[in-house]
Order: structure tokens, then C-alpha cells, then sequence
């Protein structure tokens, strides 16, 4: 018979059950990035935090990127307008060369009868201010409606000639389309990503009668790129299916203008390490060192640093988290070589920005 100790474990709730690995292997410290390093995703402005900024002390994060070795972070936060020049004020006009804004779009404004035109004036105006890039949020898919009430998906055709326009301003496109893959799945026992979708359930999009599948978002993606020769796109997230990186692979062989970031699927890429170089291997000047951490720390740096240049196997991925938050599985590095490492942290990046 069950002790009451037992019968009590049985009834553990699934927030309760924090196991700790008892596997005893590599810890690998690396403190600076091998070589000067791009940060080509991250946020810096006032978009996502309430109106205050995301750095409050900008010397003091200067110092910590000298002490990590980061050249140049990416912030993907400018929106447009006064906002734009607050930022480029802030930052890239302030620390030359350490800062680059990309400049967002208000795509609600399609609901308006002359709205394409609208987007396009704003691309102009923002490119004459000093953007650096565009940033496509992922609410283009999958909530912005336009005057009929229809989604906007990103293949529409009047998405499609801004972003073209994008390209004739020389402003390169990071595009964050859809999201993990298990937010379109049912929330329920089968979810690998249960644990996060109960603390955010407003990320869940399994609804069709609400929001299109991932299939259909990540086919959309695929069509504009491909519509938009002229246009230099970074797709977010290891473009924007981590899950299934034999799609990705078959969007960079069909789009030469098209790469990827690793921001924020460090446990989605750390799952597959092998899968990833082979990627690499075969696309090594497509693939972009960014982060997408905020606020911006030393350590979530070295973790970085540490998957894509150690051996180690089998680490956190959050390991200030006691549940992981993006799946309950730990990460392997990619022990990446020199040259993949120069291109991956710099050189990839230096050629997508342009001069």
C-alpha cells in the first residue's frame, strides 16, 4: 500500500513539478564573444514597456557590451515619427555606431481608403530620418484588419508593394511572422508549451475562426519574399519556424535574399543542435547572431555565447527560470567553427544591413 507520502506525489500539480537534472556535465563559462559581435534583434525603446524606456542607463549598457565583446545592437523599436526620432536621438545620433534603429509601421492604417499610400509616405519619411531598417511585427497575419474587417496576411498585394518599397530604400525587413507553432495547437495535455501559454494565454492562436493557421501564415511569408526580390529580409526567430527547419531551408534556398535570426529560440535550436549546423553548414552566410533579450544582461549574453561556441550538452536554456518557460527540455551547444562564428556574430550581419 502507498504511503500517504506517495499518494500525495500523485497529486502534484503540474506548476508544482520543478525536477532538478542530476547529470553531472560541462559548464563551459564564455565570458566575450569570440569575435565583435552584431546584435541584429533586440529592444531598446519605449515600444514594449509602458511608455518607459527598455535601457534606462545607456552607459552602463554600453560598458556591458564592451565587457561582452557586442560591437552594435539592433533595436527594433523606432515605430515611426517623433517616436523614430527620440530613438535615433537616444541612441544611434548619441553612440555612433553602437546603435542601429529599424522603424515600424502602422499597419492598421490599410482600414483606411488611402492607407497603402500612407504606409508608403511613412517608410519615406522614416528612411529620410535615419532608419537603419523596418521591422514587421507579427500582428500583421493575425490581428490587423482593414476596412472590410478582413486579416491583412502578409502576402496581401498591398503588403506586398511596401515591403517592395522597403527594398527601394535600401531599408533591410526583419519580419516576425506567426509565432511557436504549438500557440496554434490546442491548449491542452498534448501542448509542449502549456507551462508558458497558461501564464500567457492571450499568445494562444489555435482559434480559426479568429486567426489563420501557422501553416497558412508561414506559406504567406514564403509567397512575399519571393514577391520581393528587391527586398534584404531577416526572418525572425530562425525564420519564423524553428520547429521545422526543413521549411526554412527550403525558403533560403528559394530566396537568396532571405535570412534568419536565432533571437529567442535558443530552446528550440539548442533541441536539434545537429539539425541547426547542418543548416548552417549549408546556408553559413544566411544565419545572424541576435538575442532578443530585455532587459539586456551580461549573463544572457554568456548563455548565448556559450550555445554557440561550446560542446557543452544538456543546460538550461532559462536557468533563472525554475520552469523553463518555452518547453521542459534542456539545450546542447552548437560548438560552431571559426569562420561559422565570424560570419554568424558579424559578417552576415555587416552584408544584410548594407552600407
Amino acid at each position: 500500500m502507498d504511503s500517504p507520502h506517495w499518494a500525495a506525489l500523485a497529486d502534484v500539480r503540474l506548476t508544482e513539478w520543478t525536477p532538478r537534472s542530476q547529470l553531472t556535465a560541462r559548464v563551459t563559462e564564455v565570458a566575450r564573444a569570440r569575435f565583435a559581435a552584431i546584435d541584429i534583434h533586440n529592444h531598446l525603446g519605449r515600444w514594449l514597456s509602458d511608455g518607459e524606456w527598455m535601457i534606462g542607463d545607456v552607459a552602463a549598457l554600453l560598458e556591458l557590451m564592451d565587457a561582452r565583446n557586442v560591437e552594435t545592437i539592433v533595436s527594433l523599436d523606432g515605430m515611426w515619427g517623433d517616436e523614430l526620432e527620440a530613438n535615433l536621438d537616444r541612441y544611434d545620433r548619441a553612440h555612433p555606431g553602437r546603435f542601429l534603429t529599424f522603424c515600424q509601421l502602422d499597419w492598421a492604417l490599410l482600414a483606411r481608403p488611402d492607407g497603402e499610400r500612407m504606409l508608403r509616405d511613412s517608410l519615406d519619411d522614416s528612411a529620410g530620418r535615419g532608419a537603419k531598417g523596418l521591422k514587421v511585427w507579427k500582428n500583421l497575419g493575425l490581428t490587423v484588419r482593414d476596412a472590410t474587417g478582413a486579416l491583412v496576411l502578409p502576402d496581401d498585394e498591398r503588403v506586398v508593394r511596401v515591403l517592395a518599397h522597403a527594398g527601394e530604400l535600401g531599408l533591410p525587413v526583419l519580419i516576425h511572422v506567426a509565432d511557436p507553432r504549438a500557440f496554434f495547437q490546442p491548449a491542452d495535455e498534448n501542448n509542449e508549451r502549456l507551462d508558458e501559454l497558461l501564464q500567457q494565454k492571450d499568445w494562444w492562436f489555435g482559434d480559426t475562426d479568429r486567426h489563420p493557421t501557422f501553416e497558412r501564415l508561414l506559406d504567406a511569408l514564403a509567397t512575399l519574399v519571393i514577391a520581393t526580390p528587391g527586398t534584404r529580409y531577416i526572418g525572425a526567430h530562425a525564420g519564423c519556424a524553428a520547429e521545422d527547419l526543413d521549411r526554412v531551408e527550403r525558403l533560403l534556398a528559394a530566396a537568396p535574399h532571405f535570412s534568419i535570426d536565432i533571437a529567442g529560440r535558443m530552446a528550440e535550436l539548442g533541441r536539434q543542435p545537429r539539425r541547426f549546423r547542418e543548416l548552417i553548414e549549408r546556408f553559413p552566410d544566411r544565419v545572424l547572431f541576435g538575442t532578443d533579450i530585455f532587459p539586456i544582461t551580461s549573463e544572457q549574453y554568456e548563455l548565448h555565447f556559450r550555445f554557440l561556441e561550446s560542446r557543452d550538452e544538456a543546460f538550461e536554456y532559462a536557468p533563472e527560470s525554475p520552469i523553463p518557460p518555452q518547453g521542459r527540455w534542456t539545450v546542447s551547444a552548437l560548438h560552431l567553427s571559426d569562420p561559422q562564428l565570424e560570419a554568424i556574430y558579424r559578417g552576415n550581419a555587416l552584408r544584410v544591413l548594407g552600407p
